[in-house]
């Protein structure tokens, strides 16, 4: 009896042809309201391209800003960039479309490069936690250990592990048969609303999801934390409290986005079953990871960061005088 049951679903989904288009629910069509939705997402978008632009183009442009903490910066603001862009120029399209529709293809291509650059942020963020370990506790060996080829090597080292950790479970849901329903219950290639409408087997892709979740957030939180516990304990010694201040303001933006990043992930993402999540609560907080939090980065660290304030107003006398 089970046995038949069981070739009565697999021969049905050998003859579930392949879904050529997803349809994205996204937000409720009212007129007028998306409109207005559409107006401050651009603003948003517009901000977070020429915001972290902006902090490579100073990196690059300004010599005392060549030192390792500012190389990861910028990676950082490259990895912004991408983030917003695997999402956000679909929903703008989506927003004003009376069917809001995404192609199988792109919706895998969306779902790959969202968790990548999402991903690599976290290795990212956590190199930076180590390169401030070392600035503070290490200060003496710190031009000896952080050298040029050491922050290539970690930040190409980033983006390759933010790659594999992620290739797979796109490949795995790439593979899965959509029989049953088209319509993703998101305004993007999330994978808890993919795999609540596949028709095969996603218990597999859901444990994978959830250790790999498991492995890069909270492996990535834990030395992050085990390298502020040192540099805190190493601040609180210094004898001056112009010494401790000046300390902790290299420290500050970093700690920022590392609390908004983490805190948002760990909602969405570190549950057993992402499939069975409530979609309502984790669309208005992946609104703010993928429009807000990327456009927060360069204000974070151009506001708390006097060498960036001080490379930016060079850059504006700059094109000041030049316009002259």
């Amino acid at each position: 009896m089970y046995s038949s049951e069981h070739e009565k679903q697999v021969m049905a989904l050998n003859n579930c042809s392949r879904v050529d288009e997803f349809i994205l629910l996204g937000f409720p069509h009212t007129g007028g309201i998306n409109i207005v939705l559409f107006a401050i997402i651009l603003g948003f978008y517009i901000l977070t391209i020429a915001g972290n632009g902006l902090i490579i183009v100073i990196v690059r442009a300004d010599r005392q800003l060549q030192k390792p903490m500012y190389f990861f910066l910028s990676n950082l603001s490259c990895l912004g960039m991408g983030h917003t862009t695997a999402t956000i120029p679909k929903m703008l399209v989506n927003l004003l479309s009376e069917k809001p529709t995404i192609c199988f293809y792109c919706c895998m291509l969306q779902l790959f490069n969202f968790f990548y650059f999402g991903v690599t942020e976290f290795f990212i963020l956590t190199v930076l936690s180590f390169d401030r370990y070392l600035a503070i506790c290490k200060p003496l060996r710190y031009t000896t250990i952080m050298t040029s080829n050491l922050c290539l090597q970690l930040a190409g080292g980033s983006w390759a592990a933010g790659f594999f950790c992620i290739i797979s479970q796109v490949i795995m849901v790439a593979t899965l048969p959509f029989c049953d329903s088209d319509t993703i219950n998101h305004f993007f290639c999330d994978i808890g609303p993919l795999l609540q409408i596949a028709s095969g087997d996603t218990q597999l892709i859901e444990a994978l999801n959830f250790l790999v979740a498991m492995s890069v957030v909270l492996a990535s939180l834990l030395l992050t934390v085990i390298s502020y516990v040192f540099i805190i304990s190493t601040i609180l010694r210094i004898p001056s409290t112009s010494g401790q201040k000046k300390a902790f303001s290299t420290c500050t933006s970093h700690l920022t986005v590392v609390s908004i990043y983490y805190g948002a992930v760990l909602f969405i993402y570190l549950r057993p079953s992402v499939a069975r999540s409530s979609f309502s609560l984790n669309k208005a907080v992946s609104l703010l990871n993928t429009v807000v939090v990327p456009m927060l980065n360069p204000f974070i660290y151009t506001i708390r960061n006097v060498e960036v304030k001080e490379a930016l107003r060079k850059v504006l006398r700059k094109k000041g005088t030049d316009v002259r």
